[in-house]
């Protein structure tokens, strides 16, 4: 994914188990597609961490477990932050099964704005 933006949105969470199914499709199939009809957000890309990495660091292999971190993360690309504050935003999170069916059953949910450097 080519980053055309300055600033990314991370979004990250979990989901209780039983619900992952729901999450994953209502997130995939309706949640992401209306938050590209918002102006300013260019782009929107799921992931799914993995339970573990090894990274060469030093000439050594480094280990690093991440099982405190959400299992989830959706990261949009948007011009600008004001885009997370417009009404277009606030009403594209709350169309669909989103607000009922899914939100109501995340946890460990973490938003971080992040932008260029100075």
């Amino acid at each position: 994914m080519p980053i055309n933006t300055k600033f990314l949105l991370l979004t990250r969470m979990d989901v209780a188990l039983d619900k992952e199914v729901i999450f994953n499709q209502v997130y995939d199939e309706e949640h992401v597609p209306e938050l590209l009809k918002v102006p300013g957000v260019l782009s929107a890309v799921r992931f799914k961490r993995q339970p573990k990495v090894e990274i060469a660091i030093n000439g050594e292999l480094q280990m690093y477990e991440y099982a405190d971190e959400p299992a989830y993360a959706a990261i949009y690309e948007i011009d600008n932050p004001n885009v997370l504050m417009s009404e277009e935003w606030a009403n594209a999170v709350e169309i669909g099964r989103w607000p009922k069916e899914v939100r109501p059953f995340t946890k460990n949910r973490r938003q971080v704005l992040y932008g260029p450097i100075q």
